[in-house]
């Protein structure tokens, strides 16, 4: 998982553009708590800032009360929150064997350049029958293609992004600090790593301008949503 110091710099930002787009935020969690597998103890892996989890608790009654963070920033935010938070990065850090029922990756894969390699930890560190909840941009959606796009011309103001990019684009920071997958290497990393694959779901599927307008109901699938939800299986 990247450390890049974007993070740290700029912690408050993250939360500063969820403010700005409310809708998208409920939409987003609307998905989490979709694809929630059930009971058990959960952990949170690129936790952030704590801000999807306290908002899941208590709107949805989905409890994960601790995380894993390699932004110190961030990380000091969400203990703010009442989590508890481990400073690490997703390949690095120490989950244990067999210590949790569910693993969250919320938005987070798209800073982990070596998936096969935090998907080896996650399958060491869940239970038997755990499972991992995998939530993320997916390269080919519309938001994707855009942010690829932004990465490569290391800025929002250029002329093409007018008419195109919503008005409160992602931070730039974020945006140049991912790797961005696509849905069909972050399932194919889960399976190569021995994670059975049990649904996807989505949403955001409207036009990145539209997407912040209005909240979403997730729905099945992978094939047209802007943020993917991918539940899979420790056999």
């Amino acid at each position: 998982m990247s450390d890049s110091p974007a993070f740290d710099l700029f912690a408050n930002d993250y939360d500063v553009w969820f403010s700005e787009n409310l809708d998208l935020l409920q939409s987003e969690v609307k998905l989490i708590a979709y694809a929630w597998p059930g009971g058990g103890e959960a952990l949170s892996v690129g936790c952030g800032t704590g801000l999807f989890e306290t908002i899941l608790a208590r709107d949805h009654g989905v409890q994960i009360r601790h995380g894993v963070e390699p932004a110190e920033g961030m990380a000091a935010i969400a203990t703010d929150r009442g989590m508890t938070v481990t400073i690490g990065t997703a390949e690095a850090a120490d989950l244990g064997e067999a210590t949790v029922d569910i693993l969250l990756y919320n938005g987070s894969t798209s800073y982990i350049p070596d998936l096969k390699s935090a998907f080896s930890k996650a399958h060491r560190a869940l239970r038997p029958g755990g499972h991992v909840v995998v939530v993320d941009v997916p390269r080919e959606s519309g938001y994707g293609v855009l942010y690829c796009l932004a990465n490569a011309l290391g800025t929002w103001d250029d002329p093409i992004f007018e008419g195109v990019k919503p008005d409160a684009a992602y931070p730039l920071p974020f945006v140049q600090a991912a790797t961005w997958h696509t849905t069909a290497e972050r399932i194919a990393a889960l399976e190569a790593c021995g994670f059975e694959v049990l649904r996807t779901a989505q949403t955001l599927t409207r036009h990145p301008l539209n997407a912040p307008h209005g909240v979403e109901e997730p729905k099945d699938g992978h094939d047209s949503g802007d943020y993917v939800a991918i539940v899979a299986r420790r056999a």
